[in-house]
């Protein structure tokens, strides 16, 4: 950014990408303890005395202790005066509490802590119990999507049946129908047959009886007439015999 003698100069921006960019950036954040550290005589770290150990010895620290509270006093950084003597007695009425009590408010304030922790355990289990039944209610679904696609492909065929059902009674029903008349048609020839056959019959018989004259009709009667006799006779001499 330039900026010039008329102009003022905007505040310089500063990159602080590169802060985000180290490898300890990306690490997971490390659970809580739910319980502190070691500590001596109350308020002295444990791992200050670990760190002191390899360097000073067992005594280094105690040694360290006195002889900066030595160097304080003596070089009046710190001058003993009657607050000092009222802190020693709110120090010591402090820790007389603490030891005293301290065991007994730290069970209760455990025992809510258990309860909160139990109640959270409760919900999560809950939570858990109701996720894993929509789980299984989800898989359960997605088996019936997969059966669904079933149902429909017996759905086709069961339609495609139908249809050819229908198709085949409407194939029979023409079939029928078109027999009937055919039927109708032999029938209707057939009637005509005999009733060309029967009007033949009664032409012939008419013509035949319109052509014989009373004579012949006189000669045939009268031959049917010896004839009967003739066949009486014989018929009374094999009774005879």
């Amino acid at each position: 950014i330039s900026c010039n003698k008329t102009s003022v100069c905007p505040p310089r921006l500063v990159q602080l990408s590169h802060l985000h960019t180290s490898p300890n950036s990306q690490a997971p954040v490390p659970a809580l303890p739910e319980k502190g550290g070691k500590t001596r005589h109350g308020i002295i770290p444990e791992e200050l005395f670990q760190l002191l150990y390899p360097k000073t010895g067992v005594t280094g620290p105690y040694v360290l202790g006195a002889g900066l509270l030595t160097y304080i006093l003596s070089k009046e950084i710190y001058i003993i005066n009657h607050e000092t003597f009222a802190a020693a007695c709110m120090g010591t009425v402090i820790i007389y509490g603490v030891r005293k009590f301290g065991p007994d408010v730290a069970a209760f304030a455990d025992k809510l802590n258990e309860e909160k922790v139990q109640k959270a355990q409760e919900v999560k289990d809950l939570a858990m119990t109701s996720l894993a039944q929509a789980i299984q209610d989800e898989k359960k679904e997605q088996w019936r999507a997969e059966g669904r696609q079933m149902l429909f492909d017996a759905k086709r065929n069961n339609v495609a049946m139908l249809l050819e059902t229908n198709h085949r009674e409407r194939v029979h029903m023409v079939t029928n129908e078109v027999k009937k008349r055919l039927d109708y048609q032999i029938a209707l020839q057939t009637l005509h047959r005999r009733m060309e056959q029967e009007h033949m019959v009664n032409w012939v018989e008419k013509n035949v009886v319109t052509s014989i004259t009373p004579q012949q009709e006189k000669a045939s009667i009268a031959k049917c007439i010896t004839d009967l006799k003739v066949l009486a006779k014989v018929q009374q001499a094999k009774t005879a015999k």
